[in-house]
């Protein structure tokens, strides 16, 4: 089984809804088990600023699939939940990444692993190491001091339901 870590995000509609109902549909078919989940933070919008902000959040999650297998589920996922891909960086209701995969790189024309802009992205980094204060990269090289390079980024705490 490879421990995965998923980053989930959404600015539309109901945003904790649609979370809570993107972890429901990815577990479903039984072939990925979610075993840590971060709490859930508030976001501004990065690239395209004039939109609504995110919530965001991180999961550990345990699957036998590959990670290109993985892909193609958190996009049914994302379909089934109404995303449409237009603008780059534009408002959705869910977006499913993948962040890391074990300590496997994948390059692929489809998926890259790591992803290759966590390390710059406070509203991934900060639920990251919140579930996984240990996280490395996969030459080893720990995640948790790259939160300190973007702090400026703006990300609160959501209080709970």
């Amino acid at each position: 089984m490879a421990q995965v870590y998923l980053s989930l995000g959404s600015n539309l509609g109901d945003r904790r809804a649609t979370l809570e109902a993107a972890l429901r549909a990815l577990e479903a078919p039984g072939d990925v088990r979610i075993t840590r989940r971060s709490s859930l933070y508030e976001t501004v919008p990065m690239g395209k600023t004039d939109q609504p902000n995110f919530y965001n959040l991180v999961v550990e999650v345990e699957t036998a699939l590959s990670p290109e297998v993985l892909l193609d589920r958190c996009q049914e996922v994302e379909r089934a939940l109404g995303r449409v891909r237009g603008e780059r960086w534009g408002p959705r209701t869910v977006d499913v990444d993948i962040l890391l995969y074990d300590r496997d790189m994948v390059s692929s024309e489809r998926l890259i692993v790591p992803h290759p802009e966590m390390l710059r992205r406070r509203f991934v980094l900060e639920p990251l190491i919140e579930i996984a204060p240990d996280a490395v990269r996969p030459d080893g090289t720990p995640i948790a001091p790259y939160l300190a390079h973007v702090r400026d980024q703006a990300v609160r705490p959501v209080p709970g339901p």
